[in-house]
Order: C-alpha cells, then structure tokens, then sequence
C-alpha cells in the first residue's frame, strides 16, 4: 500500500473516530524549498562557481570542434586527401574529448548537486520539524496532488531557512 492510501486510511478512520476536526495539517512544497531557500540558492551559486572552469573548457573545445568542422566543410575540396583526412581524424578526435568531457562533467554535477541538495533537504527538515512542534501540527506532508494553501506552511519554512 502506497503512502498516499494508508494516509487516506488515516484520515478516514479519524474522519469517523470523530477526531478530524483536531487533526492540524500541513503541506510544504519541496520544489519550491529547492528553488527558493536561502541555503538552495547558495548551494546552485556554489555549483556554478565550483563548474564555471569545467564548462569554459567545454566550451573551448566545443568550438574547437566548430571551427574544424567549418574549416573542413571549407577546405574540403581543395585539400589533399591525406591532409582532409587528418582534418577528419582532428575533429573526430575533438568530438569524442567534448562528448567525454561532457558526460564527466553531467556525472560529477549530479552527484555534487545530489550531496548539495542533502544538505538542504537535512535543514529543511529540521526547520519543518520545528515549526510543527511550535505550532503542534500532527501531520506534515511534502507531496500531495492537492493541497489547499490554507494548510501550505512552504513559505515559513523557507522564511526559516533564510534566518539560519
């Protein structure tokens, strides 16, 4: 049984417990934590500070790639056959660099973006659990197909996030 359906259970059997109408609830959007939290700004500006290097080198030899490809298309027909064909051999070579350099650089960005977002998935949590023992929530969700926003306690966890 999925979560959704044993927190449907739940409710109802409050619902008919009688007990519903003491039950306090809230939701926190966790995309818009990500995207909009102190700590998650810091961390994407972190990133990109930590790959601004990696993606200037990217993009050199992307152009390199460029600029042989442009200069062969040019050349082509007026070159001698040994000299095009390491002109092709040049660019196959960039090609398969840029292609390699490109998937390491996409691998070590997850990875780096998964152990930044750790991080502020641990304070947001703990700045969730807070605010739910302060203000004696029984239930906080962070999914839901619906939410109403009178329940949406998002922007006082990110207000949370912003004071530490």
């Amino acid at each position: 049984m999925d979560w959704r359906r044993q927190l449907a259970v739940a409710l109802g059997m409050l619902a008919t417990a009688g007990l519903a109408a003491e039950v306090k609830i809230g939701f926190v959007n966790t995309e818009r934590v990500f995207r909009e939290a102190a700590p998650a700004k810091r961390a994407q500006q972190k990133l990109e500070r930590e790959f601004s290097a990696r993606n200037a080198d990217l993009a050199k030899l992307e152009k390199q790639g460029r600029d042989l490809q442009v200069e062969l298309e040019k050349d082509s027909v007026t070159l001698p056959e040994a000299a095009r064909r390491e002109k092709e051999r040049q660019l196959a070579d960039v090609s398969r660099n840029f292609q390699r350099l490109q998937r390491e650089i996409r691998e070590d960005l997850n990875l780096r973006r998964n152990e930044e977002l750790a991080q502020v998935q641990e304070r947001a949590t703990r700045a969730i659990n807070q605010i739910a023992e302060a203000e004696k929530f029984d239930l906080v969700v962070q999914e839901a197909v619906f939410a109403s926003s009178r329940i949406d306690i998002t922007d006082k966890v990110i207000r949370a996030l912003a004071d530490k």
